[in-house]
């Protein structure tokens, strides 16, 4: 077994620590998260739809938090908290979602309302044309 001198003894030790070092920053960058485009772009759609199909009319609270929970998931992207980011942008399309599904329940109780007040009108006039004969 042969010996080498202290210094490049030192000198190998250092290299392979500076190696394991770069290898360790190295993985310490690749395995940092992606921001959640697709959570976001999911979000971004919900809201639109709420949006279109009249939930700031039916259901005004339910898309303010939607947009909000947009704002903070962008926040986060921007702060490098991908974890958070896809949460709230998680939680953005849900409160979308729930406007566009309390706008189309709305729509069809003020719809079914309508059509009961009209069966109660044919029903009146039946009546008064019924006196009549």
């Amino acid at each position: 077994m042969s010996k080498l001198p202290l210094d490049k003894l030192s000198q190998q030790v250092r290299l392979c620590t500076a190696l394991f070092l770069m290898l360790l920053m190295l993985g310490a960058c690749a395995s940092q998260p992606s921001p959640p485009n697709n959570a976001l772009l999911s979000a971004r759609d919900a809201i639109a739809t709420a949006e279109s199909s009249g939930a700031r009319q039916y259901a005004g609270s339910e898309l303010d938090e939607a947009r909000q929970q947009l704002v903070k998931a962008e926040q986060a992207v921007s702060d490098g908290d991908m974890v958070k980011a896809e949460r709230h942008a998680y939680q953005a399309r849900v409160s979308a979602e729930l406007a566009a599904a309390n706008t189309e329940s709305s729509k069809a109780l003020a719809i079914n309302r309508e059509m009961k007040r009209s069966a109660e009108a044919l029903t009146e006039e039946m009546g008064r044309k019924g006196e009549q004969q």
